[in-house]
């Protein structure tokens, strides 16, 4: 078994991606933890009394009400970064069969609540989404709590298999093209890593 300790450094501001409104998180993302109390601590880290704006996403918050990345957030985050470095030749992804089921089953983030660490205010970021639909084209305007760049944030990653290490690093150094959060296939939520 093999323990780091990363810090990561946002190059682009982190956007939110948990639903302010208490009904919608509680019925299609909460529902997804393991058991009933994981369930009630992420409708709890919501925090969604102090939002009037019910479409905005918003980070969760600890105790301290202190803006939070969930564990989870960084396991999806390298299936994502696994998905597609597996594409690239020679990588060191490409050789992985059943990759999220490893990643699920032997790769582990410690706390379940990472606080990220920033100096100056949460902001928001609005931007136009755009569907083409059956009836024509759409525009909509998402709206996100915006956490500026520079903001940091420490976990541990946990691997069963020693040998896992250095897939974890490749994942790691692909967060600075596809990071964390709303809107990362724009760039933002990306980041740099380091090991402490």
């Amino acid at each position: 078994m093999k323990t780091m300790k990363v810090k990561i450094t946002f190059i682009e501001e982190l956007l939110g991606s948990a639903s302010a409104n208490p009904e919608i998180h509680k019925e299609f993302i909460a529902s997804k933890a393991p058991d009933a109390q994981s369930m009630e601590e992420e409708v709890a880290a919501i925090g969604v009394e102090e939002f009037i704006e019910k479409s905005m996403t918003v980070f969760p918050r600890n105790a301290e009400g202190q803006p939070v990345i969930l564990d989870y957030q960084i396991r999806g985050f390298f299936k994502a970064a696994c998905g597609f470095l597996r594409k690239v030749k020679d990588s060191k992804s490409s050789g992985l069969k059943v990759f999220k089921k490893e990643i699920d089953g032997l790769v582990f983030v410690k706390p379940r609540m990472i606080p990220i660490q920033f100096n100056g205010e949460i902001g928001s970021c609005q931007r136009p989404l755009r569907a083409e639909t059956a009836q024509g084209a759409r525009v909509a305007l998402a709206n996100s709590e915006s956490i500026p760049a520079d903001a940091t944030a420490e976990f541990e990653i946990i691997m069963l298999n020693d040998s896992d290490e250095k897939l974890v690093r490749e994942w790691l150094d692909f967060g600075q093209w596809n990071g964390l959060g709303q809107w990362r296939n724009a760039g933002k939520g990306s980041f740099t890593w380091e090991e402490i």
